[in-house]
């Protein structure tokens, strides 16, 4: 997925997440125990997608580069100069999309943010809050992949973060590099929420 696209997914994703039927592992998403470790997901990409705007205002000091802004889409070129991934894009289960694989994206999308972020922070003059949000994306992590343990009934070999090679040769790609990640994470979050808010059995409790 080109990364201009990630900036224009967040409302198809919303009605594609919102109206996913559950064809498949329903029985599993109903157990206590995933619906536990569902509500604590939820809680931790909250946490995520609040700490963002002052995680980036820590770092980002590079006027024009704000992080709810139409001009990010015009940085696709320098995305590709710095060799920036795009995150896997959330589908929503259906007859189409198992269970496993919507939850295998959300743990490589957050694999890949963590290894992003470890790159950049390296570069950064400001790091704490960077840091701090690292530390969030890596419980989230350990929550999807204990939900997948239960989907596909085996251990989730959860591998070391590996720094992305990012090309940073001064100090602007530094800061591009770094804003274009909490955007993209900011996308990926939101659609991750739509994601797991869609499989809480306690929204359809409320709602009979």
């Amino acid at each position: 997925m080109n990364i201009v696209i990630v900036f224009a997914i967040p409302c198809y994703m919303a009605s594609l997440v919102c109206s996913a039927p559950l064809p498949e592992g329903s029985t599993l998403v109903e157990d206590p125990q995933f619906q536990e470790i569902l509500l604590m997901s939820r809680s931790l990409v909250q946490k995520i997608l609040l700490s963002i705007p002052d995680t980036h205002k820590s770092c980002i000091y590079t006027e024009g580069l704000q992080l709810n802004s139409s001009e990010n889409a015009k940085l696709a070129t320098m995305a590709t100069i710095i060799n920036i991934p795009s995150a896997p894009a959330l589908r929503a289960v259906s007859e189409s999309v198992t269970l496993k694989t919507s939850l295998t994206q959300m743990s490589e999308g957050l694999r890949l943010h963590q290894d992003l972020l470890s790159s950049v922070s390296q570069k950064l003059q400001s790091k704490d809050k960077v840091t701090e949000l690292m530390a969030d994306i890596r419980d989230l992590t350990i929550q999807v992949n204990k939900m997948l343990k239960m989907v596909q009934k085996e251990a989730v070999v959860q591998p070391s973060p590996t720094p992305v090679a990012l090309n940073l040769p001064g100090e602007y790609e530094v800061q591009v590099a770094a804003h274009l990640t909490l955007v993209q994470l900011q996308s990926f979050g939101q659609d991750a929420v739509r994601l797991l808010r869609s499989l809480d059995q306690s929204n359809e409790e409320a709602k009979n």
